[in-house]
């Protein structure tokens, strides 16, 4: 089943990719490792988890403006997410997708989107092909 969403371009992309959701907010700063792209913030639903190459959905941003730079970072090191969709996209996430060149898209329903899910972002449409759950 496909459903389609309408967004806010933050920084524009067309791309394609599984996603990897969260409902908790993600600090860059201090809860991404820049130097293998893995969730390391104790006690986060993705703690351990790899972020690279992925469609990296989560309500909103959080933490310390560096967290933009790691954003930089991890893409200078082909360790970065392949997009960003939030349901609102803070300055710390706004300014890291844009220097990373990132494909970011806020102001969308995360909720309907679940890890594993194919997602296709064209500019502020996000086409979303829900994971058919195995026997």
């Amino acid at each position: 089943m496909k459903i389609v969403l309408e967004g806010r371009v933050i920084w524009k992309g067309h791309v394609e990719g599984e996603a990897l959701t969260t409902r908790q907010p993600i600090s860059f700063y201090g809860g991404v490792d820049p130097g293998t792209g893995k969730i390391i913030e104790k006690g986060h639903e993705l703690e351990g988890v790899s972020i690279s190459d992925k469609i990296l959905v989560f309500p909103y941003g959080k933490g310390s403006t560096v967290g933009s730079y790691i954003l930089l970072r991890l893409k200078k090191r082909g360790l970065a997410p392949r997009a960003i969709i939030n349901q609102r996209c803070e300055p710390i996430i706004a300014v890291g997708a844009i220097i990373a060149e990132i494909p970011c898209v806020d102001l969308i329903d995360v909720s309907r989107i679940s890890t594993g899910d194919i997602v296709r972002i064209h500019g502020s449409r996000v086409e979303v092909w829900k994971r058919i759950p195995s026997l």
